[in-house]
């Protein structure tokens, strides 16, 4: 499960470069025009950019849902909170989460590349999607409603790259996840994610630690690809969930 991030300015720059020392069989000709030849593509570039991430980042927003979560399972309807978020974009609706009324935390982990203080398996809430989605791997998910679980990836070797954080949600079809209370192990998780995937990988969602001076809730904007990302609070527990947004590998 390694991940590599989509090209962004930095991979623009050098691709103007590589076209220049291409072209440059005559290196009088080159130092003739360096503005023309570097400077103005590198930045028409930055700025197609930035003008695309800024009409993006417009098209999400959040809403706050004021009914419990549809088709909920009996053991399901006293665990999940009765209000939830819906997440929409250029399409519609896209996504919607009701959270666990309670998430146990612990003590800050001493690992600093796990960011939440969440117990594996742990039980963070209910996503539905109302049409075809896609998870962080960019795998196909079905539309219908799933429970979100916590977990981090193991230091294996395995999975290096994966993230700067080793914080996941993975998503398991609710009706292969019988008993909300259930804390299960890694391989165990991963296992029942699969369904949700319908791979060998689990369906996952990155979770982060909400940046300085967040607002809940809300939908901001991240990154050179325009991550979408859902600040909301459990309780006392703030969590970031990257709800749009993918990586390959």
């Amino acid at each position: 499960m390694v991940f590599s991030v989509q090209a962004g300015v930095t991979q623009l720059v050098e691709c103007d470069l590589a076209k220049v020392d291409v072209a440059g069989s005559n290196p009088v000709s080159r130092s003739n025009h360096p503005t023309v030849m570097i400077n103005r593509p590198v930045v028409l570039a930055g700025l197609v950019l930035l003008a695309s991430l800024s009409v993006f980042a417009q098209d999400y927003k959040v809403e706050n849902i004021s009914s419990a979560a549809p088709d909920l399972p009996a053991a399901y309807a006293s665990a999940i909170q009765s209000q939830g978020y819906r997440v929409s974009g250029p399409k519609g609706p896209w996504v919607e989460i009701w959270l666990a009324k309670s998430i146990t935390t612990g003590s800050k982990p001493a690992d600093d590349a796990i960011v939440l203080p969440v117990a594996q398996g742990t039980l963070l809430g209910v996503i539905r999607f109302p049409g075809q989605a896609y998870d962080r791997r960019g795998q196909t998910i079905k539309a219908g409603v799933y429970t979100l679980r916590y977990s981090n990836y193991p230091v294996d070797g395995a999975h290096q790259g994966v993230a700067p954080q080793r914080d996941f949600g993975l998503m398991t079809p609710i009706a292969g996840d019988a008993d909300p209370a259930a804390t299960p192990a890694f391989e165990a998780l991963v296992q029942q994610s699969t369904k949700a995937s319908g791979t060998p990988h689990p369906a996952v969602l990155s979770l982060e630690s909400p940046a300085s001076g967040a607002t809940f809730p809300s939908v901001v904007t991240e990154g050179d690809n325009g991550d979408q990302v859902l600040n909301v609070k459990a309780g006392s527990l703030p969590l970031a969930i990257v709800v749009v947004g993918k990586v390959q590998g």
